[in-house]
């Protein structure tokens, strides 16, 4: 369980290293001029809808459990940092981050939970390092390949490879572990 955790935990990383917050600021200014000032409350709300986020995700979670928090509200999430990319208009990609900001990180305590979960509490702290160390180096990568897409030109493609692998992602982990339930859900 752990293992395939750690592998499917490292595609959600290396498809969310596409879209890290300097890339984003980078397509913000280069696609609308948008100015620092402005991206600077951008940011600041966005982090507040993350961490807003949170306890909704522990609220959901018990209503719809664990896997279904952590997948359905990345797909959404994901799906707003495709159309944010591909809309023309700044109001409206804004719009979009904002909602991906308050759904993208509700798999962040979902996840950690599930997997303590779903481990005897021997193999916890072994669990945790074997998921996280995949996912950090997994994280490591894919800045180096959005950079030089947005180098060549392809400025919107990293939003649309990081939306679309996160989705691929988010449906074989529900695939995966739809049938593997933590004991408070069974």
């Amino acid at each position: 369980i752990v293992y395939k955790l750690a592998a499917l935990f490292s595609i959600d990383a290396f498809a969310g290293g596409f879209a890290v917050q300097s890339l984003m600021a980078l397509w913000l200014f280069s696609r609308f001029g948008l100015s620092l000032s402005t991206a600077g409350v951008f940011f600041f709300w966005s982090g507040v809808l993350s961490a807003v986020s949170f306890p909704v995700a522990a609220w959901l979670s018990r209503r719809i459990g664990l896997v279904n928090t952590m997948v359905f509200t990345h797909i959404p999430s994901s799906i707003c940092l495709i159309l944010a990319a591909l809309v023309p208009n700044l109001y409206a990609s804004l719009a979009f981050l904002l909602v991906r900001a308050a759904l993208s990180q509700m798999d962040v305590p979902t996840r950690s939970s599930y997997v303590m979960a779903v481990v005897t509490p021997p193999e916890r702290p072994a669990a945790a390092s074997v998921t996280s160390v995949p996912r950090s180096l997994a994280a490591a990568a894919s800045p180096a390949i959005a950079g030089a897409l947005f180098a060549a030109g392809f400025e919107a493609w990293p939003l649309v490879i990081c939306g679309a692998l996160k989705i691929l992602y988010d449906l074989a982990l529900l695939w995966a572990f739809r049938h593997i339930k933590p004991p408070e859900e069974s």
